[in-house]
């Protein structure tokens, strides 16, 4: 099973990590290249990763259509709690 980003990665280096390509993102050509260095210069593993916290910021405060974090985690939550309904 592969290892959570939330575990792997404290919530501060992503809220970080998103506010620095928002701040740096006029200053290149494209967004990717704006997450690239911030991946670099937070020693992310990979600017992919970064990219998937800016869009799910993005859907967190309603810009882009999706699945809210708060929403996942309580669908989470209640699949856990019904799997042990199940059991008992």
């Amino acid at each position: 099973m592969s290892r959570s980003t939330s575990t792997r990665y404290p919530v501060e280096l992503r809220e970080r990590a998103v506010r620095m390509v928002t701040e740096i993102r006029s200053d290149h050509e494209s967004e990717w290249a704006a997450m690239t260095q911030v991946a670099q210069l937070l020693g992310i593993g990979t600017p992919e990763t970064v990219r998937k916290w800016c869009r799910q910021a993005e859907v967190d405060t309603g810009r882009r259509p999706g699945t809210t974090s708060d929403d996942s985690a309580e669908l989470k939550r209640l699949k856990r709690e019904n799997a042990e309904l199940k059991r008992a």
